[in-house]
């Protein structure tokens, strides 16, 4: 009975139809064989894997990582409804933190993937895709900033949230599955 609800649910849900979608997206598995090699890398020595795994910590580093990009870049769009001189350059460093923070975030979630089966792979190269696209994106804002454009810092900064909570659900996606073995849309799969 659980299981119908939750094939129901999904078959009602469009994001888990989406997810779903990208989950037998045989498409994107050229890119899932390019990264395989380099994610497996970052986890080849195994104190590097424990950290990953969250072995050391009780959580993966990754969990912990994303805190710092998404609430820089989501405070900065705070202290931009401020009209003041002292916001503004709050806002800026904070988009500067973002972005430097992004790297090792990026880092920690590849060690992570690197474990998953091909079809958590395949969303995670579209949520890693989609996090590059809102880093891009908050890069050219920050830039904006420091050349005195600050309404088009704004507006790129906004719209760099728009493909930073697309990344975030993705990921969400794959920490529920990895919390948990399986997600509405693997158990879809399994009941059809």
């Amino acid at each position: 009975m659980v299981k119908e609800a939750a094939v129901a649910d999904v078959a009602d849900n469009l994001y888990l139809r989406a997810v779903g979608r990208i989950e037998q997206a045989e498409a994107l598995d050229p890119m899932v064989d390019r990264a395989a090699p380099l994610a497996g890398r970052l986890v080849a020595l195994e104190p590097v894997r424990r950290f990953m795994d969250g072995d050391t910590t009780g959580v993966p580093a990754h969990t912990i990582a994303t805190d710092v990009p998404f609430g820089a870049w989501f405070m900065a769009q705070f202290l931009d409804l401020y009209d003041d001189e002292p916001s503004r350059v709050a806002a800026r460093r904070l988009v500067g933190l973002g972005i430097v923070s992004a790297l090792p975030t990026g880092l920690t979630g590849w060690g992570r993937w690197n474990a998953k089966p091909r079809e958590l792979r395949r969303v995670g190269v579209v949520h890693a895709a989609a996090n590059a696209v809102a880093t891009g994106i908050y890069v050219a804002s920050w830039t904006a900033w420091t050349r005195g454009h600050q309404r088009a810092g704004v507006n790129l900064a906004r719209l760099g949230s728009v493909a930073l909570i697309a990344g975030g659900f993705l990921g969400g996606h794959l920490g529920r599955a990895a919390e948990g073995g399986t997600t509405p849309v693997a158990s879809e799969a399994q009941a059809g």
